[in-house]
């Protein structure tokens, strides 16, 4: 087993239309490997109400601390200023610098030809599509796992890809960044841009949009990675 502080904490955050539960494959084995991991339950209402929600749930931790986010949560976990918080951890995820929102970075390039097409109800949440799931999402992945993701989506609000960012995180702490090539939701030209940006540790896979279901053994592989930077 690697040896980390014993009470080492690794809170990850899910994205637009999952739960804390997408991560299940990755929690585990983190565990096993001496971790522990705890899911920050984000509402999806507002940026500004999604980071409140990651700073409570990283208050409930102690000792030193990796925040990693997928999709949508990128822009969430970079506001994770919290002294104890060691490295951030980006896999798939949008990354909007101070000022810039979620929705500039990404439609920053062109979308895939399987891309769903989003728009807000009347209430201003955008769901996914149920093709989506197949199609963009998790093409990768078991009939099983899109019919399940499919049935417990949880939408997110317009408000959440229109409000400008604070200045992040990644700007001064130790970041890593996982990037999808055959990602249908977010463009890897983006991923790689983002990543560039933040000077992120890079670590590239053919996988798709959801690597924390089709592919969990990669996402645990840079999350270890960090943390053996940062924690051991």
């Amino acid at each position: 087993m690697l040896s980390f502080s014993e009470d080492a904490t690794v809170v990850v955050v899910h994205g637009a239309w999952a739960d804390g539960s997408s991560w299940q494959a990755v929690m585990r084995p983190l565990e096993e490997r001496g971790l522990k991991v705890i899911a920050a339950p984000i509402p999806l209402t507002s940026l500004t109400d999604d980071a409140v929600a990651l700073r409570r749930t990283i208050a409930r931790t102690g000792g030193p601390v990796i925040v990693a986010g997928h999709a949508y949560a990128g822009a969430v976990i970079a506001t994770a200023h919290d002294e104890r918080v060691q490295a951030l951890v980006f896999v798939a995820a949008l990354a909007p610098d101070e000022g810039e929102t979620v929705a500039q970075v990404f439609y920053r390039d062109e979308p895939h030809g399987k891309a769903p097409q989003l728009a807000p109800d009347a209430d201003g949440f955008i769901w996914m599509p149920d093709e989506g799931f197949a199609n963009a999402f998790a093409q990768n992945a078991s009939a099983y796992q899109i019919a399940l993701s499919r049935a417990v989506q949880r939408p997110i609000s317009v408000r959440c890809i229109q409000e400008p960012a604070p200045a992040p995180a990644w700007k001064v702490k130790p970041t890593w960044y996982l990037l999808a090539e055959e990602d249908r939701m977010i463009n890897p030209k983006t991923q790689r841009f983002m990543a560039d940006r933040m000077h992120a540790t890079e670590r590239s896979f053919p996988v798709d949009h959801t690597p924390l279901l089709t592919a969990p053994d990669k996402v645990v592989a840079m999350i270890l990675e960090a943390a053996q930077a940062t924690l051991a």
